[in-house]
């Protein structure tokens, strides 16, 4: 069989939407963790000194994977090895963003405009340091500060935000628990109107990490948001565009695809023919870094990338 050609995004694609079934993982799927691939690999952007974003895929490195607001991923990022070693042109950092598009409109989302180009870093000297992602326990200063670094307004941020429709957190992982939605495997806008329309009360779970539930007593379920997700409410500029999508997903999904979209490119600088032009991709060209690891990214299984950031990550835990 013709290995796919250099520049086959068609097949990158094909091959990424037949790994995303996976009735051993969370909810059956894997797209919605490598949705949070994407979301992570972006967002350590910082607009004021320009260091962090896609480009490199800087997570490949201990300085950034090891951070403990990237807890879980190591698993999404071993499950696309066998795309990344049937298309050994591409690189990490437009395979972990192109993901992120791809899964999102799989599992009943807008279609996100995507771009090649991005280069994987030779090594970590480039990487921003470690506490630039948001913190999922802090209010709405720090929601917003963040957001300002990262240089989005208002409401392409609660549009992002929108993203727990997919997924769940997990107590080994982050310290929180639970779901955002009922389905979290289907993309929509169910988590804007329950979060504007549920009364949410705040819970201690056993680790001491503090959360908000709302338990529905007819179908004996419970549904969780983050303190981050309630500080949406308590900030009338965000609550405004929460409102807003909860009523209307049309305008949700619309300016949910250009704010992710932005997210993607945030550090990017490209010409007019579309091709990157930051420093490391005109020197160095399109590095595609080679492979990395072998087996499957499943929870509990240690690998040598897992094991020391699942060690890492209990002595955050222990710190919450």
């Amino acid at each position: 069989m013709t290995p796919p050609a250099p520049g086959d995004y068609t097949s990158v694609r094909a091959a990424i939407l037949a790994l995303l079934a996976r009735p051993e993982y969370d909810d059956g799927s894997v797209g919605p963790v490598l949705v949070r691939l994407a979301w992570h690999s972006a967002s350590s952007y910082d607009a004021s000194t320009n260091t962090g974003g896609s480009n490199g895929a800087g997570m490949r490195y201990e300085a950034e994977g090891g951070d403990p607001a990237n807890a879980g991923l190591q698993h999404a990022r071993v499950f696309l090895e066998p795309v990344k070693a049937a298309h050994p042109w591409l690189t990490y950092a437009d395979l972990w963003t192109l993901v992120g598009c791809v899964a999102i409109e799989a599992l009943g989302g807008p279609a996100v405009a995507w771009l090649p180009g991005r280069t994987d870093y030779v090594d970590d000297t480039r990487l921003p340091p470690r506490g630039g992602l948001p913190d999922a326990s802090q209010g709405a200063a720090h929601v917003r500060a963040v957001l300002v670094r990262m240089g989005l307004s208002d409401h392409k941020a609660v549009a992002l935000c929108g993203a727990h429709s997919l997924r769940r957190c997990h107590g080994k992982r982050s310290g929180f628990e639970g779901k955002w939605v009922y389905n979290p495997t289907r993309f929509g806008n169910q988590y804007f109107r329950l979060l504007a329309r549920f009364e949410w009360a705040p819970k201690t779970l056993g680790s001491g990490v503090r959360q908000f539930v709302h338990v529905d007593e007819e179908l004996r379920k419970e549904l969780m948001m983050l303190p981050s997700d309630m500080a949406l409410l308590a900030d009338e500029r965000f609550k405004e565009w929460v409102v807003r999508y909860a009523e209307d997903k049309e305008l949700f999904y619309a300016d949910f695809a250009k704010a992710f979209a932005k997210l993607m490119e945030l550090g990017l600088r490209r010409g007019e023919d579309g091709k990157v032009l930051n420093e490391d991709n005109q020197k160095g060209g399109y590095a595609s870094a080679p492979k990395k690891l072998d087996g499957l990214g499943l929870p509990g299984v240690a690998n040598e990338e897992a094991e020391p950031l699942r060690e890492e990550n209990e002595k955050f835990r222990a710190r919450l």
